[in-house]
């Protein structure tokens, strides 16, 4: 049997497996586990010897959870295959308030563990890459950070080592699906410093949040700009000490992003529904370092031009704008599990000093898809990473559509086939195989799993 058809019938017996299991304790209760049972609790672990119980007196609290799956590449691409790869996340978390009495305050550290393979490296040469937890293999130091509130939680303040993907340019719907871009859009991954302070890296910095009233939120930031300090055509994830998350750089430049949240139809006070929610954010980020640029050499040539050294020259600072919208449009009944919502994200950069120009995602999400599966969630969605006019070599745009399902097995325990197609990868680059060509549209097939365990 080919690797093709061997991904294909082990993703499909286990999806299968747990679909059933499931499936036959919903519609017999009498075969369901009691409740706070095994199957019901909110992690794997559960609280043995009420040690969770215990340290949130204290005001600590522990976090873990274990991502896993599977991506195969069933055809295009620079060659087949499928790979394995898999993240473990740590955190700790003090309320200050309940362990040393101090109002409104919270500290947090966090950590990563990154196994297994990367499929967009090996098999794929895209720059939407496949999934968002691929990254280098290493165990290193992700967040490190105390948050300060002030005026009843109306303001607040972060100080230390933050990864800003966890707040800024943030698409609630979109966080469903798997592809990187999905969450941290490809304009950034592309433009900034080894991608930016943003998974699995992080960096320096101090954001403030100001929330004037409950459909008002303003965010902004300053960071440095290069987790891993290193030049920006050769800025390793595992550069020196950033391969343990603890270069803490601050020698290249800054990196200031601000953004205007709107939340329409906030719940009430009590939790009451007051109409369809949405949330509209628009924002910009601007970075003092330097880019290379898209066509000029160190010399003044044009990097296309035969004489040219082909050595990009570094244009002092750079800068994005973007807008994010998500809108629910349909909840069939209130009370009811069924929501579906639209999202979408767009992103622009200056096409001289920036690969890539443009970007953006869209899609659905349909939560209780079907009858008697109300923890589950499908979408369909797509990315476009349009590459700038000016590059060399010249390229197009690339463009990828993913459809998943994500199946709520127990509250701790989540399965999600996905499938992906890439047109254009890499907006048209050879194949390295046959420079003669292009790589070849791509169609991804794949299986995560998420474990809270913790």
């Amino acid at each position: 049997m080919s690797p093709r058809h061997t991904l294909l019938s082990v993703l499909g017996a286990a999806v299968l497996a747990l679909w059933v299991r499931t499936a036959a304790a919903q519609t017999n209760p009498a075969a369901s586990p009691p409740a706070s049972g095994f199957w019901d609790r909110g992690n794997l672990l559960g609280d043995p010897g009420g040690v969770r119980d215990v340290l949130g007196n204290a005001g600590i609290s522990l976090g873990a959870q274990e991502t896993s799956e599977v991506l195969g590449n069933l055809t295009g691409g620079v060659r087949r295959g499928a790979a394995y790869d898999g993240l473990t996340e740590l955190s700790l978390g003090i309320d200050t308030s309940k362990a040393f009495g101090w109002a409104g305050g919270t500290f947090n550290v966090s950590a990563l563990q990154i196994h297994g393979r990367n499929l967009s490296a090996d098999t794929l040469d895209t720059l939407q890459t496949a999934s968002g937890i691929e990254a280098a293999r290493a165990t290193r130091l992700w967040e490190l950070w105390y948050q300060q509130a002030f005026l009843h939680d109306r303001f607040d303040v972060k100080l230390g080592q933050q990864s800003i993907d966890q707040e800024f340019i943030l698409d609630p719907g979109s966080s469903l699906f798997v592809n990187t871009v999905m969450g941290w859009p490809m304009v950034p991954s592309a433009d900034l410093y080894a991608g930016g302070p943003a998974y699995p890296l992080s960096s320096l910095g101090v954001r403030l949040r100001a929330r004037p009233s409950p459909a008002l939120t303003v965010l902004a930031g300053v960071f440095d700009d290069n987790p891993p300090g290193g030049p920006f055509a050769d800025d390793s994830q595992l550069r020196g000490a950033e391969a343990g998350g603890h270069a803490f750089n601050l020698n290249t430049g800054a990196l200031w992003i601000a953004e205007l949240q709107y939340a329409i139809n906030p719940p009430a006070s009590d939790g009451a529904a007051t109409g369809l929610p949405g949330t509209y954010k628009i924002g910009f980020w601007y970075d003092t370092g330097s880019v290379p640029d898209q066509r000029i050499d160190t010399s003044g040539l044009p990097l296309s031009a035969a004489a040219s050294n082909g050595v990009p020259r570094m244009d002092r600072g750079n800068a994005s704008v973007y807008a994010v919208a998500d809108q629910t449009v349909w909840v069939p009944d209130p009370r009811g599990p069924r929501v579906l919502a639209v999202f979408a994200r767009v992103m622009g950069a200056p096409p001289d000093r920036n690969l890539v120009a443009f970007s953006a995602d869209a899609g659905l999400t349909l939560k209780a898809p079907l009858p008697g599966r109300d923890g589950d969630t499908a979408g369909i969605g797509f990315g476009v990473a349009k590459v700038s006019g000016d590059a060399v070599p010249a390229r197009g745009t690339e463009t990828f559509f993913e459809a998943t399902y994500q199946i709520a097995l127990t509250p701790w325990w989540m399965v999600q086939p996905d499938f992906q197609y890439v047109l254009n990868p890499g907006g048209g680059v050879p194949d390295p195989q046959n420079p003669a060509r292009r790589v070849g549209n791509e169609a991804v097939i794949g299986l995560r799993t998420v474990i809270t365990l913790w």
